[in-house]
């Protein structure tokens, strides 16, 4: 890093604008397979939560790869970039008081520690939405497990490429046994807490 780099203090903090908006801010972060219920499980509680007056914006990952991330490739080391860049804007959104939301296979535990670093431990939730690879082929929404299958798709997640399942995750959903509506509700209500000031 440039040593002619210094950080700027501004008066308005996050707390100021946790206030100004009633709660807290923090990441709420969905992994899980492609296809795997993800985006449409946060759209859902983005919604649930912006009903009630919470400010919020979910980053996913499709989204940051049209920009921020174009041009990266899904290899392990490309990967590890577009997750770094998304942590650090993920980090400024919750300064900037928000509740974000994050929906990304971010595969590899190392690639979520770091998130959970960059973004702050108390400030993270782990939202795994546990699918299965059979399901999520069955699926296939964007046609893309048809297309790693064919090799046109190389270090495709669950086909030629890892994906390690959380340990520990805040929030646990199994898609193939509870509704959305009870998804929605789970992490709704294991966030509350995390919005009083």
């Amino acid at each position: 890093m440039s040593n002619n780099i210094i950080a700027q203090d501004y008066s308005i903090c996050r707390q100021k604008r946790n206030q100004k908006n009633g709660h807290r801010s923090f990441v709420i972060w969905f992994t899980g397979l492609s296809g795997s219920g993800k985006s449409t499980i946060a759209n859902r509680v983005e919604e649930e939560l912006f009903k009630t007056g919470i400010q919020t914006y979910t980053l996913d990952g499709d989204n940051i790869r049209f920009g921020i991330s174009k041009g990266l490739g899904f290899d392990e080391e490309s990967r590890y970039e577009n997750l770094r860049r998304i942590a650090e804007i993920a980090k400024l959104f919750t300064d900037a008081g928000l509740v974000t939301i994050g929906a990304f296979v971010s595969p590899l535990q190392k690639d979520r520690d770091l998130v959970k670093d960059i973004v702050g431990t108390e400030n993270f939730v782990e939202v795994f939405v546990d699918t299965s690879l059979q399901e999520c082929e069955r699926r296939d929404v964007k046609g893309l497990y048809k297309k790693a299958r064919a090799g046109e798709i190389k270090h495709f997640t669950g086909i030629d490429a890892p994906y390690e399942k959380p340990a520990n995750p805040d929030v646990l959903i199994e898609t193939e046994k509870e509704s959305i509506e009870t998804a929605i509700q789970k992490v709704l209500t294991f966030v509350k807490h995390k919005l009083e000031l």
